[in-house]
């Protein structure tokens, strides 16, 4: 799994021609658009589709795969993932991370102690809220931001934090 990552997952079936509506995971569902292929993870293995057609419907993305022109053909796959490797994924800014890099990094204080691990990363919309297990249990909600998260090292899995006054309260 650590060569793919999750776009959406088809959530329901569209019309009887074999269209599916698909949630988007990604921060940005436009990218359906420049999507040749995906990778349809069935739970018992792992099918690539080659994307026939895209629109877009409210927060959806309707989504037709070559090969798939009846809705029997494509019902059973409700609620399963569709993922691109990486080398499909969106080209990252500086500074920018995919979730699932650092999940299970480990997190320090500014002077070097080690306070816990990343299990979640909450998207708020104003900024995501990264979720650190510490050593005790205790689950500790700490912003992205500058004043807060000051270093991400994906390649060590190691998160640099300065805890703000009142986060631990």
């Amino acid at each position: 799994m650590d060569n793919l990552l999750r776009v959406g997952v088809i959530s329901s079936t569209h019309g009887i021609r074999g269209e599916v509506k698909v949630f988007p995971t990604t921060d940005d569902p436009n990218r359906f658009k420049d999507l040749k292929k995906v990778i349809l993870d069935t739970g018992k293995e792992k099918l690539e589709l080659e994307i026939s057609g895209v629109r877009f419907f409210k927060n959806m993305v309707i989504v037709k795969f070559k090969g798939y022109d009846n809705i029997n053909d494509i019902e059973k796959y409700k609620g399963k993932d569709l993922l691109v490797t990486r080398e499909n994924a969106v080209k990252l800014e500086k500074d920018e991370y995919f979730i699932y890099d650092l999940i299970e990094s480990t997190v320090y204080t500014e002077d070097g102690n080690e306070f816990g691990t990343l299990v979640e990363v909450l998207q708020t919309g104003a900024n995501d809220v990264y979720v650190v297990k510490t050593k005790e249990g205790k689950e500790v909600l700490l912003p992205n931001i500058e004043e807060c998260i000051r270093n991400v090292n994906i390649e060590e899995k190691k998160i640099i934090v300065h805890i703000m006054d009142g986060l631990l309260d």
